[in-house]
Parts: C-alpha cells; structure tokens; sequence
C-alpha cells in the first residue's frame, strides 16, 4: 500500500503544480499619442506587476484561463484599463496607446522627460528632426540650433560644442560608438551621417558636464536610439538631393523585429551652386539594419549593421571670387586642370546581447567592429590672377580683373590611402538597490590603423618657383633669383602601421532622494582609460588617466516649477589615431591626454504662457583645459601638432526657451556666448579656431490657420565669425582676423495630403498612412557665408591675401514624405 500511496501523492501535487503553473504571457509596446514608446509605466494585474523599459517595451506573465484585468498607469497618461482571457501558454502582443492628462503634450516639457532633465540631457523629438529643413538634413541639422552647438558648413554634419573641434563629440547608436571616415577634408566629401533619421526612437544630447558611463571626450554626447518595431510600416523620402526608405517589421510572435533603411544623397544641386564651376559627380549611399531576436523574455539578442559607400568625382573649371571693400573691390580669378577622386567604403557591424536577470538587474555583453578603406587622390593645376576690379558700370569690362597684383599657379598632389580596423568588446552592468542606481562597464578596443600619406605643392609667381618659407639662406624670391632645383613649397610624406589597444572600465552610483521638502538626485562616478601605442618604427608607449564625474539635481517645493543642476568632473581625453599624427605625417606615441577640468551650473524653469506649456533652460560653463594639442582646421580636416604645447579655457552662458508658441508645435529660441582661447608654448593666449563668441538660432512651426494641414517650418541660425585660420607653414600669432559673421535661413513649407486624422478607405490615398510635399528654402537671404581662407602671395609686396571660401547661396528643393 505504501508505494501505491506514494505514487498518487506525487501525482496528485504534479496535477495541482501543472494547474497552479499554467500561465499565459502579454507583451507590448506602450506608445503616446504621437506614436512615440512611453518609459516607465507601471502595468500591474493583481499582485503582479512591471514597468516598461526605455523603449516603452514591457512583458508580463499572467495566469491563464481566467479573466485578467490589467492597468497601465502613468503620472503623466490617463490610465488604461483591459480585460485579459488567455490559453495556456498563449502569448498576445497589446499596444495600448495613452492619452495625455493635459489638452496638448510637448516633447522636453515638465512630466514626461523629468529624469533626463535631473541628468541634464536633451530630448529631441524624431518627427521634428525629420521635417526640419536643412541642407544637411538629420539629427545634426537640428542640433545647430541649441545654444553652444555650432555647424558652420552646410554641406558637413561635423559640430562643435562649447569650444571644443569635431574629434571631441561622443556618438553612440544604442549603447555602441560610431566612428566616421579619417580623410575627408571638406565638407562637400563628407556625405551622409551614420545616423539614420528615418530609423531613430529617441534622441539625447548632452553639451558637456555629461557622467561617468560616457566615454572619454571632451565636448558632448549624442545617444541615439534605433527604433523597436511593433508594426508593419514602410517610409520613403525623396527630394532633389536624393532618397531614402525604411521598412519595419515585427515576426507573428513577436519574437522578432527589423528595421532596415537605405538612403541616396547627391549634394550637385548644393554644389554646382557656388562660385566655383565644376562638373560633380558624387554618390553617397548606405544600408543600415538593426535587428532584435527574443530568446525569452530575459535574453534579447540585437545586430546593429552599416554598409556605406561614398565617392567623389570633382573637375573644377574656373572660379572667380569678389572681396574687399566698395572703394577698393578686389577679386581673384582662377582657371583649374586636373581632378579628385575619392573614395571612402565603411562597414559596421555589432551584436549587443541583453540579459534581464530580473526587475532590478540587466546585463549586456556587446562586441563592434568598424573597418574603413579610405582614398583620397587628386592632382588640381590652378592659374589664377589677384588683382583690382573694373567697377565702372556700363563698361563692357565691368566686374573684370584690370590690373593685376599677383599671377600664378599652383600645383597640388595628393596620393593618401588609409585602412583602419577597430574592435570592441565590452560588459556593462545595470542594478537596482531600493532608490540606488548601480551602473558598471569594462570594455577593450584594438584600432589598427594602416597610413599612407602623400602630398606636395609647388607655387609659381611670375615665373617664379616660390621655395618653402623656412628654409637656409632666408627665402628672398622674387627679388634674389634662385638657381637650384625646383622644391615643393610644402611637401608631406609618410607611411604609418600603427596598433592602440585600449582598456577602459566605468562605475558610477546614482540615486534619488529627498532633503527637507525638496527632491534630489545624486549621481558620482569615475572612469579608467588605459591605452598603449605601437607600430613600425615607434617606441612603444603606455599611459593611464583616471576620470571622476559627479552630478546633483535639486528640486524645491515651491510654487514655481524650478529644477538646479551642477556638475564638474576631471575629463580626459586620450589621442585617437588622428591626433597622433602630426602636421609632418609624423606619429607620435607619447601624446598625453587633453585634459579639462569642467563644471556646469544648470536651471530649468517649467511654466506656463497662453495656457500652454513652456521651459526655460540656462546653463553657465567653465573650461580648464591642459595638455591641449593644438591643431588648425581647413573646411572640417583637423591638422595636429601632436605635442601637448599649450593650456587653454574655455566659458560661456547657454539659454533656450522652447514651448507651444504655436497649439500643437513645439518651437524653440536659443541663445550663446563663448569665449574659448589658448596659450601655445607659453606665449600668451590667443583665439582657438572654434572661438564662437556669440549664437542665436531659432526652430520655428506654424500652420495656416485655414489650412491646417499646410505646415510651415523655420530654421533661423546667427554666429558671429569664427578665426580664419592661417596658412598651414605660418605663425597663427600673425593671423588672427575673423571670417565673417554666418548667417542662414532655411524654410520649408508642407502639405499634408494624409495623416493619422486624415485616412482614406477609397481611392489613390487608401495605400498611405502619410503622404506630404514639401517645397524647401536652403538660405533664403542668399547670404555669402565662408567656411575657411584660400591663401594667395602677392609676389610685389610679399603679402598674403586672405580669399573666403563661399559657401551655398539659395537653392531650391522639392520633397516628398510617404508612410504605408
């Protein structure tokens, strides 16, 4: 009896256990109503309960055959109700879409972006980077309109922030860096961003102050957050200056999402627009995936992949270029030879695996590679003559160089090839402690970088071959013949195979809490960066640099709506690639790190104007800045020294009010001073070549009142000039004059055939889910800006002569917006 016994008390608690286990799983996104993920909802049913994740993506277990009432609730949302019956076993995808609790609902206004706020970061909104207009379109273009953020070509997407060159902006794509092409030198090169717009979930940005789980640079941050598909969706763009598509999708099971984008850009229409007349043939595209694949509900495995291919044909043909004064007009003319080619072929690929060990603690393991073959050939004769204009009106000759101060040529050479391998691999941590917020990460890089860099140019004058500047006996041409061989007046030449590896590990501690009646929240952390160089025909060389980081946020109980931030760290920032090689090709191993001492002191005040919602944003800045590697910028190529030789500082005053000016749009207005100089090699302080002492910028939307669905949008930017640099063999202490001030407007107008309020159930419109056109302004006021000098000798009086190099005057464009 006693093993009869045994058998039916096992089978009996193997029956109860099967029922009491049998469970059904709901999963979702949870969106606004902007279609936009919402974080940080509580879903509870019963005594079970989760939150949603940043990406508004949550999943819950629930007991199967019985009804289920679950609640979605929100500080910010109205609550949502649903009752649930499920199988056992059974798996339902719910996307509940939640109203807000107040008529209209801005992107960075009090509520729903309150923590990145406390921790002092940006929140753009998506929809409005992808219809603002701009030459350049994308999440770059939209950030040249916050204060301290400065983009002064056009045709790049390369930024400065609070003094600080390109090379010192962090850029992450779902918790992985991205890098960009080493070579290019001008801004019409460039091509596209890594950031794909029709892609991106979330936009942070970050101007400085930024914690210790950002990597080592000196400036800011910029994370991007691809999208989670819920849906079948496919979006198309096509304008004048090229095309891209998007398509979307989410497996039956929810198990699997993809979303992949390719895009096509052709700048002729921007650049057969100057002044210079050329034939242009460029072709920049990519393709771009991210793909998530749930395991379970506890492991998702996530492919990140970019393909890019960026080629370049100019023949320039002539030039002419007016400058001076209207008493004494001066112009040079320029008739071109020759050509450049060049090539830039990236490719990126990541897996990121994510681990929700539970509730409170989520483990991610991430390895990148990032590979690009570069070339970069060109061999360009340029006759030019620098004189006097006729400005006689009515003579046939009008607007023609009649006297001539300076005639000759100039030949330049390049023949530059580089290969660059960069792996990473790196753990990083998340754990939850009551109101304690652990973070961690250790991550390792191997860059082997492959240089060959050639270039020379010879100048000739009047018959002359102008030797270099600098050499023994004094160069005396054209007054002293010389009878030697013919020398390039500059003349770069070098071949480099150079290995970094690098260590680097973060922790940081964060947590909110309460003092008295108020709200606060602390955040401390502290980064080590470990990094060795070596290569053929280097010593080799190791260092090390420790980075502590700290923020506090207060929030007083008052009746105004005010938020206080302050944050100061020790940052370094540990010489790439490019900063190692000096203005020689020379590298050099033992750069030490840029270092800044930095401290922000921020404010937001929330309020209301007009019965819609408004914040104001200040933040004042200080930069301590040694080991400084001083550099010079020609377009958006940045030349080292590579020797540590100056101190510098950097401060300024950031403000930005943005708010519902119009019901239903937000719009911003932002303001900035900087002041940013450097001392090289002890000899005083003098302007850094982004010293950009005063900003105002405006992002503007409306809609005609009677026409609702005609949208106007306004892209207003004001900096006052920047340094124009010197010519590359010369003193900057000698050349310190300003480019002129920059000023552009962008405007676009757009009609918008179908929306979410506005579907169709028959006719051509019924495919569309959206469907606009667009007509665009790129600088309206026909404004000539100038991105750098162009160096000509006037052979008679030895002089240099500074001659701008105009950027785009007014271009039309004509774009079309479509969703299915």
């Amino acid at each position: 009896m006693k093993p009869k016994f045994l058998l039916s008390l096992t089978l009996f608690f193997s029956i109860i256990s099967t029922c009491l286990s049998q469970t059904a799983t709901i999963r979702g996104v949870i969106l606004n109503e902007n279609i936009q993920p919402i974080e940080g909802v509580n879903i509870t049913a019963d005594k079970l309960g989760t939150q949603t994740n940043s990406n508004g993506f949550y999943v819950l277990e629930i007991p199967s055959n019985s009804d289920v009432k679950i609640e979605f609730t929100h500080i910010s949302f109205k609550k949502v109700s649903s009752v649930f019956n499920l199988k056992n076993g059974e798996e339902l995808e719910f996307n509940p879409v939640m109203k807000s609790e107040i008529e209209q609902i801005s992107t960075v206004i009090i509520n729903t972006k309150r923590r990145k706020e406390v921790e002092g970061i940006i929140t753009l909104q998506p929809e409005v980077i992808r219809k603002i207009p701009g030459a350049q379109p994308g999440v770059e273009n939209l950030l040249n309109t916050l204060p301290g953020v400065n983009i002064s070509n056009e045709l790049s997407t390369q930024y400065s922030v609070r003094g600080g060159n390109f090379d010192e902006n962090l850029v992450y794509v779902n918790d992985i860096e991205v890098y960009r092409p080493f070579l290019i030198r001008s801004g019409q090169q460039e091509g596209l961003s890594f950031v794909n717009t029709n892609l991106v979930q979330n936009v942070e940005f970050s101007a400085g102050g930024f914690q210790a789980k950002y990597g080592d640079k000196l400036s800011s941050v910029l994370d991007i957050t691809y999208k989670t598909p819920y849906q079948f969706e496919v979006n198309a763009d096509l304008s004048l200056l090229g095309a891209s598509v998007s398509y979307e999708n989410i497996s039956a099971d929810s198990k699997f999402t993809s979303i992949i984008g390719a895009r096509y850009r052709d700048n002729s229409l921007l650049v057969n627009a100057r002044e210079t007349e050329t034939n242009f043939n460029p072709i920049f595209a990519d393709l771009q995936a991210y793909l998530t694949y749930k395991f379970t509900n506890k492991f998702h495995l996530s492919f990140l992949g970019n393909a890019s291919l960026n080629k370049y044909n100019f023949e320039p043909e002539t030039r002419q270029t007016n400058f001076g004064t209207l008493s004494d007009p001066v112009a040079l003319l320029v008739f071109y030879q020759g050509q450049e080619k060049d090539q830039y072929q990236t490719y990126f690929g990541a897996l990121k695996g994510t681990y929700f060990a539970n509730d409170d603690l989520t483990l991610k393991l991430i390895a990148s590679t990032y590979y690009t073959s570069e070339e970069e050939y060109f061999d360009i004769l340029a006759q030019y003559r620098l004189g006097q204009v006729n400005t006689n009106i009515g003579d046939e000759n009008v607007g023609e160089v009649e006297f001539s101060e300076g005639i000759g040529s100039q030949l330049n050479h390049g023949r530059n090839d580089l290969d660059a391998l960069i792996t990473n691999i790196e753990h990083k941590g998340d754990f939850k402690i009551d109101d304690n917020r652990i973070e961690w990460s250790v991550k390792y890089t191997n860059e082997d970088i492959r240089d060959r860099l050639v270039e020379w140019e010879v100048i000739d004058s009047a018959g002359f071959s102008i030797r270099p500047p600098r050499t023994t006996p004094v160069n005396e041409q054209p007054y002293i013949p010389y009878s030697g061989p013919i020398e390039p007046f500059q003349n770069v030449r070098a071949t480099n195979n150079t290995q970094i590896n690098r260590l680097q590990a973060y922790a940081q501690w964060s947590k909110r809490s309460t003092l008295g009646q108020s709200e606060v929240w602390y955040n401390a952390g502290v980064r080590v960066h470990n990094w060795s160089v070596k290569g053929d025909g280097i010593s080799s060389s190791n260092q090390t640099v420790f980075s502590p980081r700290g923020q506090f946020t207060i929030k007083p109980k008052w009746k105004k709506d005010m938020l206080f931030r302050a944050a100061a760290g020790l940052y370094y920032q540990p010489p790439f690639y490019r900063e190692l090689r000096d203005a020689t090709g020379t590298v050099r191993p033992n750069v030490k790190a840029q270092q800044s001492v930095h401290i922000v002191l921020g404010n937001d005040y929330s309020f209301k104007m007009w019965n819609r919602p408004f914040k104001l944003t200040s933040e004042v800045y200080y930069k301590n800045l040694s080991y400084v590697n001083p550099y010079t910028i020609e377009n958006v190529r940045i030349r080292y020294r590579a020797n540590n030789s100056a101190t510098a500082f950097a401060y300024g005053l950031d403000m930005r009010l943005n708010g519902e000016f119009v019901p239903g749009t937000e719009s911003w207005f932002s303001f900035g001073y900087l002041k940013t100089e450097e001392n090289i090699n002890n000899r005083g302080f003098i302007p850094r070549p982004t010293d950009q002492r005063l900003k105002f910028a405006a992002l503007f939307q409306d809609y005609v009142p009677n026409v609702p669905n005609l949208k106007m949008y306004l892209n207003l930017v004001y900096n006052t000039g920047v340094p124009g640099g010197s010519p590359s063999y010369a003193d900057p202490y000698v050349f310190q004059s300003r480019l002129p001030d920059y000023k552009r407007a962008d405007f676009g107008l757009q009609l918008v055939l179908v929306d979410d309020d506005r579907q169709f159930k028959r006719g051509w419109k019924k495919p569309f889910k959206e469907l606009t056109l667009g007509l665009e302004i790129f600088n309206i006021f026909d404004v000539q800006n100038s991105i750098t000098n162009t160096w000509v000798r006037d052979v008679a009086s030895k002089r240099q002569f500074a001659i701008p190099n105009f950027l785009t005057p007014r271009v039309f464009n004509v774009r079309t917006t479509m969703r299915f």
